[in-house]
């Protein structure tokens, strides 16, 4: 029984341990509503060359699954809402489908996700109906071929599946769903999948301008707004969408399902009137929201928590109806060029096409504060850069190499460079709602170096080791000591139990 005990705490222990090896993680959506994007053979190999790990796609593609076996890349599938009545019928099509378009290519193609449907409350009808019958007879036939465990099963949604997303803590899904909404969510709690949304601040800054501003849709927001009710900061719009609906499910008390956005991003080009549609914006909006990803802050509410995010899309898609932004919202043009470049590591700096709005990357170009802003505006846009901007200020802390002159201007002129530099050294980069200035004069003075684009981290002086970032390190710290601590203890308990069995065997 004692030795039952030990062996079941030691598969735990083991699992845990491998489940802090994942952060959270950023894919793309390989949309193929078009009739001029390249085969899927190479699109498998686009993806791969820009170290892209997680793609969705929207139907089970033969061709693209075959394109994708074997390259290591993790797939979500999907079913498509016109086949929601046939799924959703029989369980037998379910099962006919996954022996024909998913087995065959499993698991050679990593196949992670499986979407049975996508904004299904967003169609006339009554389409809605039809999802949990579907998504339960999907994973009936997952369980037959024993991969329920391997393969989650979810539904996509819109943000317009709440009534209200502001402020955050009054988030509250629309009663007029609850029909399908409560069985939906009992599915996904008890099968531990995602809740799955598509979440895009353009639509919001674009259709209501006058009280959204474009900072705080692109996450460059030197202000906070503040939820009345829980008194918690926001500083883009991102975050308070997230959390309108993590407190929607609260409010359901579906405290355990965990949130995954599997579509967000900006477009690069639009109509005359959507004029925040530009390569400059999507690559700041894109930027932005994959280092705020990838650091694993979280959200206000969900402070730490991971969060899997999948931008929208690979490619320009001209078959798309409605208006030019539409077409616009791919990282490539379907000649593979890329429509601006995107690091999706969030780790290195980031250059711009040579047609879009750049400032010199030779090393000549800084950035530094305004001395015509305000003190009160200067702190807020030095907070802004050293907490949600992720700049590493630690420089500027007593006794480092930046911190004299003690004065808040010379403290944000080296934050805003950091950004800056760290962002691509595009105008907007330095902006700070007008207090940042750019200037060919190198800032640097004494053992203060300022960063210019191309580096990874600053170098504080020639022979002072840059500090990396307070937050980062403690996590690395953490991080190891615990993967340490539960490797020990799992060897410890195996070789108890292997003593114990030899013991058994003397006997």
């Amino acid at each position: 029984m004692a030795r039952g005990f030990q062996l079941t705490f030691a598969i735990s222990l083991l699992l845990l341990l491998l489940g802090f090896c994942r952060g959270s993680t950023v894919g793309v959506c390989y949309g193929r509503n078009a009739d001029d994007l390249p085969t899927p053979d190479k699109v498998a190999q686009l993806v791969q060359q820009h170290n892209i790990k997680y793609l969705r796609i929207y139907d089970s593609n033969i061709q693209v699954l075959k394109a994708f076996a074997n390259t290591g890349v993790e797939l979500m599938i999907g079913v498509p809402n016109s086949d929601l009545l046939p799924f959703s019928q029989f369980q037998s099509n379910a099962e006919t489908w996954l022996k024909n378009s998913i087995l065959p290519y499993y698991p050679a193609t990593k196949i992670t996700y499986i979407t049975v449907g996508a904004e299904v409350t967003e169609i006339p009808g009554n389409t809605s109906k039809l999802v949990v019958p579907a998504m339960q007879n999907v994973l009936a036939a997952l369980k037959k071929a024993g991969l329920q465990k391997r393969i989650k099963v979810s539904t996509t949604h819109s943000l317009g599946v709440l009534s209200r997303s502001f402020p955050p803590s009054a988030g509250a899904f629309n009663s007029s769903f609850a029909f399908f909404l409560k069985p939906m969510l009992e599915f996904l709690a008890e099968n531990q999948s995602p809740f799955m949304i598509d979440i895009y601040p353009y639509y919001a800054y674009r259709d209501s301008s006058t009280n959204v501003s474009l900072d705080y849709a692109l996450f460059q927001s030197s202000s906070e707004v503040i939820d009345p009710n829980t008194g918690l900061l926001y500083t883009n719009m991102f975050d308070a969408q997230i959390d309108s609906l993590y407190f929607a499910l609260t409010a359901l008390n579906f405290r355990t399902i965990k949130v995954m956005v599997t579509e967000t991003g900006w477009p690069s080009k639009g109509s005359p009137k959507e004029t925040a549609a530009t390569p400059d914006n999507a690559q700041t909006y894109n930027i932005n929201l994959i280092r705020h990803v990838i650091n694993d802050t979280g959200t206000p509410a969900k402070a730490g928590q991971e969060l899997d995010v999948y931008i929208f899309s690979l490619f320009n898609e001209n078959r798309k109806p409605g208006l030019e932004s539409e077409r616009n919202w791919g990282l490539f043009y379907p000649d593979q060029t890329s429509v601006y470049n995107l690091d999706l590591t969030g780790k290195g700096a980031v250059d711009m096409t040579p047609d879009s709005n750049v400032t010199s990357l030779n090393g000549t170009t800084w950035c530094i504060a305004s001395t015509k802003a305000s003190e009160k505006d200067l702190q807020s846009a030095l907070d802004w850069a050293c907490g949600p901007g992720n700049v590493d200020c630690s420089a500027i802390q007593p006794s480092q190499p930046c911190f004299e002159p003690d004065t808040l201007l010379s403290h944000a002129s080296f934050a805003f460079n950091s950004y800056f530099q760290q962002n691509g050294a595009s105008d907007i980069a330095c902006s700070f709602g007008g207090k940042g200035v750019k200037v060919d004069k190198n800032p640097s003075y004494d053992n203060c170096l300022y960063m210019t684009a191309g580096a990874n981290k600053t170098a504080a002086s020639s022979n002072t080791t840059a500090i990396s970032s307070t937050s980062s390190s403690a996590r690395n710290v953490a991080f190891t000591w615990t993967t340490s601590f539960l490797l020990v203890t799992f060897l410890s308990i195996l070789l108890n139990i292997e003593g114990s069995v030899k013991s058994l065997i003397l006997i």
